[in-house]
């Protein structure tokens, strides 16, 4: 090893994240989640380090289209807890989807995320929605615009 040399080391100042738009439509539950978590921690970049947040924006449309294999929409449960006595709520996988089809998609990601400050802060750059439109057009749009002038 020659005498000086510095290991290259990711700099806070040079992250730029992009937004990435996922469509949730017939995907497996599982397998997308792992998708999220990876963008989500910036494992697909070459500049990925453990101690900064690489990771970039994904917005994810279709969240209650999701799919499930075997009988998981009748057995797999989900629990919560108000903080008081007998204060346990359960429900399905598929009441979850009927009511709030968000939360079962941020819960599965929120499990293969890093369970710490950072893992919070990178949950808090996904966003979920039910249906097929987001508000994030412009964000969106312009990511395209600055990987086109970047090549």
């Amino acid at each position: 090893m020659a005498v000086g040399y510095k290991p290259y080391q990711t700099k806070a100042s040079e992250l730029k994240p992009e937004w990435h738009v996922i469509d949730a439509q017939d995907r497996t539950l599982g397998r997308l989640s792992t998708e999220i978590a990876m963008l989500l921690m910036g494992k697909h970049k070459p500049i990925y380090v453990p101690n900064l947040n690489t990771g970039d924006y994904v917005i994810v449309v279709n969240a209650e289209k999701i799919r499930v294999t075997g009988n998981k929409l009748a057995q797999k449960m989900y629990y919560r807890h108000s903080g008081y006595h007998g204060g346990l709520k359960e429900r399905t996988l598929q009441q979850m989807l009927d009511k709030t089809p968000t939360r079962v998609i941020r819960q599965s990601v929120k499990g293969m995320l890093p369970k710490n400050s950072m893992g919070r802060h990178m949950l808090a750059r996904m966003k979920a929605y039910a249906g097929p439109d987001h508000p994030h057009e412009a964000q969106v749009k312009g990511n395209a615009a600055q990987t086109s002038e970047d090549a």
